[in-house]
């Protein structure tokens, strides 16, 4: 028995195997998260664990709206397979190439390529290496990518489709311009944290009450930055952008949020009549896959500037999006694109042409993951904290055992190893749909 547990001690730490967990949280009864598209959300997780055997277990997450979540599921047995049996020193050593590994498998790849159901499972697998990574060194995501060299972290992305837009020496290049200041913003934002808006107050299916109180508490709480969403009824918007405009007076930032439901001129038509507002972004004005139509509304509401992301299905059409002047503000998402890897590209590419990221996290533990991600994009990417705000909704961060913290509007920065994204074990086994507690009552 001895001699056997020393052998085992001598065994490379490896990915012995992964659960998938089917989580979703009734969102739907209180209308949290509801806006024009997605009327009564029950915001989940498509959850996976990777159990690593001589080392910690990575856990990640895709994030869904409810039914379909268990399809996300089936891809991400899928995805994950590909891992079994894995050295985890191996994967550490090319986190870009354990990235290709994940989202380049030739079969896999036919339901794609890098988009749609596997490419949502993909993120929730690579988000679990990374955040099994950052365990492994005993540091949070943020601090383990910030404090790599240029050139390292240019090596995480995958450069094939982007490189017309943005070349890797030049990325590279653009890294060491803003290496000399790194460790002052790595100070900065473990001091005052980074800029957050919050959408907490402006779900779409709210009274008017509701929403008069949640912006009076918000304001209290230090919020500069509010988002409303938009797209059900023009009267009924033009109604709660007044009561909203009254509450947080003429000075501070109100952005507007249709999420998809208009057509292009019906977008166009419709900010002509909520510009009396003064919204200073309106959000997802069309179809996400438009990018044309994204340029021409872009042309017909400024200075009112357009913002989208977070249905954008990988870095491709982001590149497109910035080089048609489609977009004025990048909203990645931590669990449509493909983890770190591919955000990073994203943001790269955002720099060299000048537009904000400023990410979605509109949803079960976008806002842990992400914030990782802003940090990096101010430390060691941009160094630029102008027109960037990152999103913050106040919804079922009690789950996770390391919750996202703000403080006067501000995201503080995470400094537990890992991506803040595992969830505790009681809350697994009550909202597992549809057998856990939660649901079986």
């Amino acid at each position: 028995m001895d001699s056997h547990a020393k052998i085992e001690d001598k065994m490379p730490a490896h990915i012995a195997r992964y659960s998938v967990h089917d989580v979703r949280f009734p969102t739907s009864h209180s209308l949290d998260g509801s806006d024009a598209m997605n009327k009564a959300p029950d915001y989940s997780a498509a959850y996976v664990v990777l159990h690593v055997d001589g080392g910690a277990n990575g856990h990640g997450m895709t994030f869904t709206i409810g039914r379909g979540n268990e399809i996300c599921c089936a891809a991400i047995a899928a995805v994950a397979d590909l891992l079994v049996g894995r050295e985890i020193e191996g994967l550490f050593a090319d986190m870009g190439a354990t990235w290709k590994l994940i989202t380049g498998d030739s079969q896999l790849r036919w339901t794609g390529p890098e988009k749609g159901v596997i490419h949502l499972a993909a993120a929730a697998v690579i988000n679990a290496v990374w955040d099994m990574y950052g365990k492994h060194l005993g540091q949070p995501v943020w601090r383990l990518i910030a404090g790599m060299a240029p050139d390292e972290m240019v090596s995480l992305v995958d450069w094939r489709y982007l490189s017309d837009a943005l070349s890797p020496s030049e990325a590279i290049e653009r890294l060491q311009d803003r290496a000399s200041g790194k460790e002052a913003r790595m100070l900065e934002m473990e001091t005052t944290g980074y800029p957050a808006y919050t959408t907490s107050a402006g779900w779409l299916g709210y009274s008017d009450d509701k929403i008069r109180s949640l912006m009076r508490a918000a304001l209290a709480d230090g919020w500069t930055h509010f988002k409303m969403k938009v797209g059900g009824n023009l009267e009924d918007d033009s109604r709660r952008a007044a009561i909203i405009r009254s509450e947080i007076g003429p000075d501070r930032f109100l952005m507007m949020d249709a999420n998809q439901v208009w057509g292009v001129q019906e977008a166009i038509t419709n900010m002509d009549r909520l510009a009396e507002f003064d919204p200073w972004w309106i959000e997802e004005p069309t179809s996400p896959d438009d990018i044309l139509g994204h340029a021409r509304i872009a042309r017909a509401v400024a200075p009112i500037k357009v913002a989208t992301g977070e249905h954008c299905h990988n870095a491709v059409m982001f590149k497109q999006l910035m080089q048609a002047n489609a977009i004025d503000v990048c909203q990645v998402d931590s669990c449509r694109l493909a983890g770190p890897n591919e955000i990073l590209g994203v943001m790269l590419m955002a720099d060299k042409f000048d537009i904000p990221v400023c990410p979605h996290a509109g949803g079960v533990g976008l806002c842990e993951l992400i914030q990782h991600m802003s940090f990096v994009d101010y430390i060691a990417v941009s160094g630029n904290l102008e027109n960037r705000v990152l999103e913050y909704v106040d919804h079922l961060h009690d789950h996770f055992l390391d919750p996202v913290r703000t403080k006067n509007g501000y995201y503080l920065t995470p400094q537990k190893p890992g991506f803040s994204v595992e969830m505790k074990a009681d809350s697994i086994e009550s909202y597992t749909f549809p057998t856990g507690n939660v649901w079986a009552s």
